[in-house]
C-alpha cells in the first residue's frame, strides 16, 4: 500500500552561508579570459536557491554587473545550462523551459508534461504569473497554439491550477496502472487530470517517467535535477534505481564529461551516492 512518501532533495541551504564572501569568490572565477569553473561549481551547487539569489544580488550590488549575464558571457554549452539555470526562482526556471518548449523546433511534449503536471497549484499559479509578465501572452494561448486535441485539453486543464489537493493514493499499483494508459491514451489522461489532485497526478507521473525509455536527453536531465533539486529529487533517483538497475549517478558518469558531469554530480548526489 502506498500513504505518501516523504520528499527528500539532495540541495539544503548552507548552515553557515557568507553571500559577500560567496560573491567574492564567483568574481574572481569569473576574472580573465578562462574562468574557474571547480569554484562556479562548489558554491553554486551547494547553496539553496534562495541563498543563490542573495548571491547575485550582493555580486550586482558589489561590482556593477549581473552574474546570470556574466555566467553567459563564460560558459558554454550543457556546462552553461546547468550553471545558470540553477539561478533561477523556480517560477521563472519553469516559465523559461516552457516557453522554450513550446516555441523551438518541435513541441518538447514531455517538458510541458512534466512540469504542468507535477507542480501544486500555486506553483502553477506563480509560472502563470511569470509567463505573462516575461512573455505577454498566457502560457494557455501558448498551450492552445502549440498542442492539439486530448493532450492539449488536458494541458490546459493543468494550466488553470484549480484541482484539488491533498488526494494521495494508497495503491501504488493503481498509479502505475493509471501511468501506463497516461502513456497510451491521451483521452484517458484528460479524464484522469480531471478528476486528480497534483499530488495524486504527480505519482501518475512519476510511474509514467520510469515507464519511458528516453536514453540520457541532456535538456530533461538538466531540468529535473534543477527544478527537484530541493524536493523530491531523491525519490525520483530512488525510482530509477528500481526501474533501470543503474543509478542516476551512474549514467551521468556514463553520459556526461567534464565540469558537466561534476555539476549534474554535485547537485545529484546528495547523501545517498548509490542513487
Amino acid at each position: 500500500m502506498y500513504s505518501g512518501q516523504m520528499n527528500e532533495g539532495t540541495i539544503f541551504p548552507a548552515t553557515d552561508f557568507n553571500p559577500g564572501v560567496d560573491a567574492e569568490v564567483l568574481a574572481s572565477a569569473l576574472q580573465g579570459m578562462e574562468c574557474n569553473k571547480d569554484d562556479l561549481i562548489e558554491i553554486l551547487t551547494q547553496r539553496s536557491n534562495a541563498q543563490r539569489l542573495i548571491i547575485a544580488q550582493i555580486y550586482n550590488d558589489s561590482y556593477g554587473q549581473d552574474l546570470v549575464t556574466d555566467l553567459k558571457e563564460k560558459l558554454s554549452n550543457h556546462f552553461q545550462e546547468v550553471i545558470v539555470g540553477l539561478m533561477y526562482p523556480l517560477a521563472f526556471f519553469d516559465a523559461y523551459q516552457l516557453r522554450n518548449a513550446m516555441k523551438g523546433i518541435g513541441t518538447d511534449e514531455n517538458c510541458l508534461i512534466e512540469i504542468l503536471a507535477s507542480r501544486t497549484n500555486d506553483e502553477i499559479n506563480a509560472i502563470n504569473e511569470v509567463y505573462l509578465m516575461q512573455f505577454d501572452v498566457p502560457i494557455q494561448f501558448d498551450v492552445e497554439s502549440e498542442t492539439s486535441g486530448h493532450f492539449r485539453d488536458a494541458l490546459v486543464i493543468l494550466t488553470q491550477g484549480a484541482r484539488e489537493e491533498g488526494y494521495e493514493y494508497e495503491d501504488q499499483e493503481m498509479a502505475t496502472q493509471d501511468a501506463t494508459f497516461f502513456n497510451n491514451s491521451n483521452s484517458y489522461l484528460t479524464k484522469i487530470l480531471n478528476k486528480q489532485s497534483p499530488s495524486a497526478v504527480k505519482e501518475i507521473f512519476r510511474n509514467y517517467l520510469l515507464q519511458l525509455d528516453l536514453g540520457f536527453h541532456n535538456k530533461t536531465i538538466i531540468r529535473i535535477l534543477i527544478s527537484r533539486s530541493e524536493l523530491d529529487l531523491m525519490n525520483i533517483k530512488r525510482n530509477y534505481k528500481e526501474r533501470y538497475g543503474n543509478s542516476l549517478n551512474q549514467d551521468i558518469r556514463q553520459n556526461a564529461s567534464g565540469h558537466y558531469e561534476a555539476a549534474l554530480l554535485a547537485i545529484s548526489t546528495g547523501d545517498a551516492e548509490d542513487y
